[in-house]
This record gives C-alpha cells, structure tokens and sequence, in this order.
C-alpha cells in the first residue's frame, strides 16, 4: 500500500495531540459504561490510524472510525474523537465510490432518525432529543457536506475534460486544413506549372537531338515562351503565398472558353508530326456553376498535358457534352492514342490522375480514367472521362476563386 498522503498525516496528528492534551486535562464526558476512562485513548489511537486511510480506503476508514467511536462513547468520549469521525464520513462521501457516495448520506439520515426514536424511547424526557441533533451534527452535516463538495468537483473536472476535448478536436481540425491546404496548394502548383514544363523539357530533347539550326531556333522559342509563362504563374502563386491579403481579392477562374487555348498551347509543345488536337464542343445553352467549370477546365489542361507526354501520333480529342434530352450532367472526355514506345517523351510523377480524382470529388461527380477500343478496330486509346453534375447544391463562387487563386 502506498504512503499516507500529507494532508491525512496532519490531520492524524493534530487529532491525537489534541485528543491527548483533552484527556491530560480531564476535558472528557462520563463513560456509558464501566469501562476504564483509560481506553479513550485506545479509541483515540485507532481513530488517527483511521484518518491515514481517509483517501486511499475511506470505506475501511470509516468502518474503522465507527469502532472506534463506540468504544470512545463507553469509556468517555474525547471531542477530538468525534471531529476526526466527522471527517471520516466527509472523507468517505467524497473520495469513496459512486454507491458510497449515494448510500452514505441516506445511511446518516436512517441512523439519526432511528437513534432519536430509540433515545426517546428509553429516556422518554425531552433531552432526548438532544441525542438525535448530536447524531445529526456528526453524521448528516458532513455527510452532505461532501456530498456538495463533491458534486463541484465532478463538475470542475467535467469541464476540464471538455475544454481538453474541444482543445484536441480543434488542434485535429487545424491539422486537417493544414493537410487540406497543402493538398490543394500541390494541386494547384501541379496544374499551372506541369504543362509549361512539360513543353520546356519535350523541346529541349529535341533541340539536343536534331542538328538543323532551324529546328532548334524554333525548340528554343517555345522554351523561352513555356519558361516565361511558367515563372509568371509560380510569380503568382508565390505573390499570394506571401501576401495574405490577396486572397481576399478577386481572382480570374478558367473558363471552359478558354479550351481553346490550352489546345494551342498542346499544339505548340509537341515536336513531332502526326498529332491533331481536337475540340468538340457540345454544351449547349445555359450557364454552368463557377466549381463544376473549374474542375472541367484543370481535367482538360491536366489531360492535355498528360497525352503531350505519353500519347502515340494521332488524334487527341476533346469533348464536352452534356447529354439527356433535358440538360444533364456535364460530361468531358479526352481521348489520345496510346503510345507504344516504353517510356514517355518526359517522365512524371502520377499526380495528375490524383489531382483530377480529388477535383472531380469537390463537386460529386465520377472519373474513369483507362484504355478502352478505339474508333478503329485494331487501336486502342487512352480515355479520360469525367461526369460533372451540374444541378443541385453548388459550391460558393468566393472558394472556388480561392482554390484557384491558391
């Protein structure tokens, strides 16, 4: 068993010096009985014993201290006796178990309201009485008193627990945004840097490759064009990064008008003849939601990069449909001819599929992304499809701009 606390040794203490300098001066109640006055201090004894177990076993404490009790009421009672008593009940209501704790207080009341009704019935005289308020005094009193004591603490401690709890839910939720942001800040840098360098990197082989003075003048064009434009988005991307005030500002969102552009911009990046860049463009009317033309324009770009580094000479089509004889879901396909060479013209790192996962989850819609049979029989493409829903509960504008921004 472990060491009495401080607080019990003190309290054990006072309470037999005390009850013995009582005893030295004869301040003592006459004996019940005719035991020998002498056993006071038997009981004393027992009772500061009693009080080193008030925290660690307060229901053995207690039982203890009733014994000792009724042997200091026979050989005449000691009141420091009856104050350390006091605390044992206090002590066993408050660090004693939830059924002590319910059944103590109770037990107190009973013992009174029995030990009254049995005084009167013996001594049948009004002082009685006074038998019943002493019961009360030492047993009710402290009794609800850790009762009440108690009550608070629990509460303080509930409270405690809650702040911690909310605490650690809010550190998990910053932990999340955390990861979230640096998600999508990944996304967003792969998006607007991966196909310019892409470019640089298919040019700069060829530039290395073909001895035509010519040939290279025009490979060095496009990656003088490529690297100006890639350090102007990464100026931007680093711009807002640093000022954070800048996303509060209206931000330009890619438009699916601008599809156009990202074709020429393929087109532009591939060396080698053979490669045909189409648009099919069959939305029809109406406008689409800010989110959903977002996530359409980067699947595009993000495609349209992918074939510029693995697709075989051919067509590389692009389509934009929204079938159902009722407008329904915004559908973008892109196709290209896979390559049967072993590696791509550049090599990459299988973010793009990742990112356009996670885009096309933003607004709930569905990617396949895989071969499957060509137009002709004997081919085999590459097929990137997406379904956009376009009704439904659509996504603030405000954060699709400061995903984009960002």
């Amino acid at each position: 068993m472990s060491r009495p606390h401080r607080e019990e040794a003190l309290i054990a203490a006072a309470g037999l010096l005390g009850g013995a300098a009582l005893y030295a001066l004869g301040l003592s109640s006459s004996p019940a009985s005719a035991l020998p006055r002498q056993l006071a201090l038997v009981a004393l004894a027992v009772m500061a014993g009693a009080e080193l177990l008030r925290r660690r076993a307060p229901l053995t404490g207690l039982a203890i201290g009733v014994a000792a009790l009724a042997l200091d009421v026979l050989s005449g009672s000691l009141m420091a006796n009856v104050a350390m008593f006091t605390d044992l009940v206090y002590a066993a209501v408050l660090y004693g178990s939830p059924a002590a704790y319910r059944l103590i207080p109770r037990a107190t009341e009973v013992l009174t309201v029995a030990g009254t009704l049995l005084a009167v019935a013996l001594i049948r005289e009004p002082p009685a009485l006074l038998v019943g308020i002493g019961l009360g005094v030492i047993t009710i009193v402290p009794a609800w008193t850790g009762v009440g004591v108690r009550v608070h603490r629990d509460a303080a401690r509930a409270a405690r627990l809650e702040a911690e709890r909310t605490a650690l839910l809010a550190e998990l939720d910053r932990r999340e945004a955390v990861g979230a942001e640096r998600a999508r800040m990944a996304r967003e840098l792969h998006d607007v840097v991966a196909g310019h360098l892409s470019a640089i990197a298919i040019h700069s082989t060829a530039a290395l490759s073909i001895g035509d003075p010519k040939a290279s003048d025009e490979a060095l064009a496009v990656i003088r064009e490529n690297s100006v434009q890639g350090l102007a988005e990464m100026r931007r991307l680093i711009g807002i990064l640093r000022d954070a005030g800048a996303a509060d500002e209206p931000a330009a969102v890619p438009r699916l008008d601008g599809v156009e552009a990202l074709l020429a911009h393929a087109r532009g990046a591939v060396r080698e003849d053979g490669f045909a860049f189409v648009l099919h463009d069959e939305r029809g009317p109406g406008p689409l939601p800010a989110p959903v033309e977002l996530a359409a324009y980067r699947i595009v770009q993000e495609s349209l990069t992918n074939a510029v580094k693995h697709a075989g000479r051919g067509p590389v089509t692009v389509e934009l449909t929204r079938p159902g004889r009722r407008p329904g879901p915004l559908v973008v396909r892109v196709t290209s001819r896979l390559d049967d060479r072993r590696g791509p013209r550049v090599p990459g790192a299988g973010a793009g599929l990742i990112g356009m996962r996670e885009r096309v989850a933003l607004v709930g819609g569905r990617l396949t992304a895989g071969p499957v049979p060509g137009p002709e029989r004997s081919a085999t493409v590459w097929e990137v499809r997406a379904e956009l829903p376009v009704a439904g509960p659509e996504v603030d504008a405000e954060s699709v701009e400061s995903e984009d921004s960002a």
